[in-house]
């Protein structure tokens, strides 16, 4: 019997105690003081208000259990994820009725994080991130919240505060750019690296959420790398039709790719000396089902904005190299055809492999092939992948020609540092040479400077017998240009040449040397 009484007042007890282990009943707290005040004054008052807490606290009222988080990614342990900056943003948009205080996320995202992997590996990639990550948690407030992002950014959820807005947002964001960008010293290496970043104000987001604003930062993240290196973006309204236009865009430019609508036209090349044809340069037009023939002012920068440059210039390689291959079973000669290399081609660090490999599959000697590439890419000496690949090029044997010579800042020691072949001379300082003093000079002193370097030279934009006497006796050693001949299909290269060799004379010239 006693032992069925004990069990009861046992089974009392822990359904009493489940019962104050309850939180929610804590508001009941400030009416049950108040009652015992009026009910037994001011002793009863204190009995209560000391003693229900403390009841509250023997039954396990205050305990709360942790929530088990998500393993870190590749050891960068302490950073949060995606979830907890989501969850952190709304928690701010929850309260802000209250507070007045308001949140923003930024996104930072790494310039060129692939060539990183390429150049170092994945090793040193990662610890890359994990200092970058260090940095960016020392300049921040405490209470803002950093997650590793998939491929490799970080998002930064900022801490509820009055004050915050255009202005804030952009020092804070040149203040995660300053801290990432001194060196990181791997070993014996020291490596440097920039950051886009991207930002979005909870009050600018298009909806009032953790998640809107994240994306919405995301969204003028991959702006900013697209303008980058070292570019910052805010978010605005109208950056998602931007992009669904960019992307839509990139469609069609794809599909122009894949079904051959971009093809080379092939413009002549003539020796001033000899008359003779000296090459060919590809240039891309795109033959457009419902507009015609679009030159590349049309489509060079759209398809350079959607991130395609590389994979035009693996069209014309491969449209060039086919060319020669073409010509020579037909049994015309030509000895080179120029193909314009873009920068994100040059910073591919597979680019020399990758050309080797087309030379060999066409059976052809790398002199054959003229790498061009513009002289302002070239003054860009700030990329080591970009010097390494031109290098690697003269090593393997292709013609290096600096394109649209006279335009940029490349310098003479650039010029012998690369294994330049030729200049070609922009036609920015051919129109008109036989008429203008001052042009002359320029096309004199150019050519000069190149004699001195053991260059040679091709003047572009040749539209007159004029100009194309006036430069034969200069001294330019090549020409190009309207005059010449227009840039054709390769079905109408053949005719053109049956027909120019047929008609081929000795070079203009006229009766004395200009001075």
């Amino acid at each position: 019997m006693q032992q069925r009484i004990g069990s009861a007042i046992w089974h009392r007890v822990r359904h009493a105690a489940d019962w104050l282990r309850r939180p929610e009943l804590m508001v009941f707290l400030p009416a049950l003081t108040l009652s015992a005040f009026w009910l037994g004054g001011e002793r009863v008052l204190l009995m209560v208000a000391l003693g229900a807490p403390l009841l509250f606290l023997l039954a396990g009222a205050f305990r709360f259990h942790d929530v088990p988080l998500t393993p870190l990614p590749d050891g960068l342990h302490g950073l949060a994820l995606r979830p907890h900056v989501i969850a952190a943003m709304d928690r701010a948009f929850q309260q802000q009725a209250v507070t007045g205080r308001n949140t923003g996320c930024l996104v930072l995202q790494f310039d060129a994080p692939d060539l990183l992997m390429d150049r170092h590996g994945r090793a040193a990639q990662t610890e890359v991130l994990a200092s970058s990550a260090e940095r960016i948690c020392a300049a921040l407030r405490e209470g803002d919240s950093v997650a590793r992002l998939e491929g490799g950014g970080f998002a930064i959820a900022l801490a509820p505060q009055r004050r915050l807005d255009l202005e804030t947002m952009v020092q804070l964001a040149a203040r995660l750019q300053a801290a990432i960008a001194p060196p990181i010293s791997l070993g014996a290496a020291r490596i440097y690296v920039s950051c886009s970043i991207g930002f979005c104000l909870g009050t600018a987001a298009p909806e009032a959420t953790g998640r809107g604003v994240l994306e919405a930062a995301q969204v003028a993240a991959d702006d900013a790398l697209r303008n980058g290196p070292g570019a910052i973006r805010a978010f605005s309204a109208d950056m998602p039709r931007r992009r669904a236009d960019r992307d839509a865009l990139r469609a069609v430019l794809e599909q122009a790719l894949d079904e051959g609508q971009i093809r080379a036209h092939f413009q002549p090349q003539i020796s001033t000396d000899t008359g003779a044809l000296s090459g060919f340069e590809a240039l891309a037009r795109w033959h457009h089902p419902e507009r015609g023939i679009l030159p590349p002012a049309e489509f060079l920068a759209m398809l350079d904005e959607a991130g395609l440059s590389e994979r035009l210039s693996e069209v014309m390689l491969y449209q060039a190299l086919s060319a020669l291959t073409r010509w020579d079973k037909a049994g015309l000669t030509i000895p080179m055809v120029g193909v314009n290399f873009s920068a994100a081609e040059l910073r591919n660090p597979m680019l020399a492999q990758k050309l080797q490999w087309e030379l060999d599959r066409f059976d052809l000697a790398p002199q054959r092939l003229s790498v061009e590439i513009l002289e302002t890419v070239m003054a860009d000496t700030d990329s080591d992948m970009i010097v390494r690949n031109i290098a690697a090029l003269a090593q393997l044997g292709c013609g290096i020609d600096l394109d649209d010579f006279g335009t940029g800042h490349a310098s003479i020691t650039n010029i012998r540092r690369f294994t330049v072949r030729r200049l070609k001379i922009d036609r920015s300082f051919v129109t008109r040479v036989d008429e203008d003093r001052d042009q002359q000079k320029m096309v004199a002193a150019i050519l000069s400077l190149a004699e001195q370097l053991g260059l040679e030279t091709l003047a572009e934009g040749v539209e007159t017998p004029g100009e194309h006497a006036m430069l034969a006796q200069l001294g330019c050693g090549h020409v190009q240009g309207f005059g010449i001949g227009r840039p054709m299909p390769f079905e109408q290269t053949a005719d053109w040449i049956a027909q120019y060799r047929s008609r081929h004379v000795p070079p203009p010239r006229i009766g004395h040397r200009a001075r």
